[in-house]
């Protein structure tokens, strides 16, 4: 379902869960979800005042935990679904600038931000590489790229539950919070199929990152990794 067609449900998708999206996130998480914001940005060392770009932003939850950490932040929050900026507007009040934009394809000029970070947001894009390559071309030299995401769980003895949860107590909660079954059976596919921070970082290496580094969380179920734009 490549281009505009995965565009397409995607925004249909998201779209469909805007309201409880957060609420969602959190039930899923057991609330672990703002230190996993939390972590996003002390990796994305971004200095006082200074302009952060967040891709796929959702609600704006990190853009929110942004400003909290430093009012004087200027933070962009770009989504391609405009019914979950709408929400994150209603929800968030002022503070950020909206821009409803396509991760392969930022309305941005090269080395405009201090920081980008992205959570949730590159197993849903059709192209993790030249999203990427984008954040690489719109972040500034010696600038942070950050990426937040699900992914596929480790071999240990917890992998039996953890794949229960993700499998069917998920898709049961989002169909009893939100009443779209079919988005939360997407999730635990869409982590299935994508990679591991460790899986990640040498993909960012090879498009020019440097200083790589990732972490895991909740018991090898959700990454963090990232990398720097070279100085000049």
């Amino acid at each position: 379902m490549p281009g505009n067609d995965w565009n397409t449900y995607i925004r249909s998708m998201f779209g469909s869960i805007s309201g409880r999206y957060d609420l969602m996130n959190t039930l899923m998480t057991f609330g672990m979800d703002r230190l996993w914001r939390r972590r996003t940005l002390e990796m994305a060392c971004l200095p006082p005042g200074g302009l952060l770009l967040d891709v796929g932003a959702g609600t704006g939850r990190i853009a929110r935990e942004a400003l909290r950490r430093d009012p004087a932040a200027r933070v962009v929050a770009a989504d391609l679904t405009f019914d979950m900026m709408k929400t994150g507007r209603r929800t968030m009040g002022g503070g950020v600038w909206w821009c409803n934009a396509d991760a392969l394809a930022l309305p941005f000029p090269e080395a405009s931000f201090d920081a980008v970070t992205s959570g949730f947001l590159m197993r849903n894009v059709p192209d993790m590489r030249g999203a990427f390559q984008e954040q690489l071309r719109v972040v500034k030299p010696g600038g942070m790229v950050v990426c937040l995401d699900t992914c596929p769980p480790p071999d240990t003895v917890l992998k039996p539950l953890i794949l229960f949860h993700f499998r069917f107590v998920i898709p049961f909660l989002g169909t009893l919070v939100t009443g779209n079954s079919d988005a939360y059976r997407y999730l635990p596919r869409s982590t299935s199929a994508f990679k591991k921070p460790e899986e990640i970082a040498p993909i960012m290496e090879q498009l020019g990152f440097r200083e790589t580094a990732w972490r895991h969380f909740m018991f090898g179920t959700m990454g963090l990794v990232c990398g720097r734009k070279p100085r000049r």
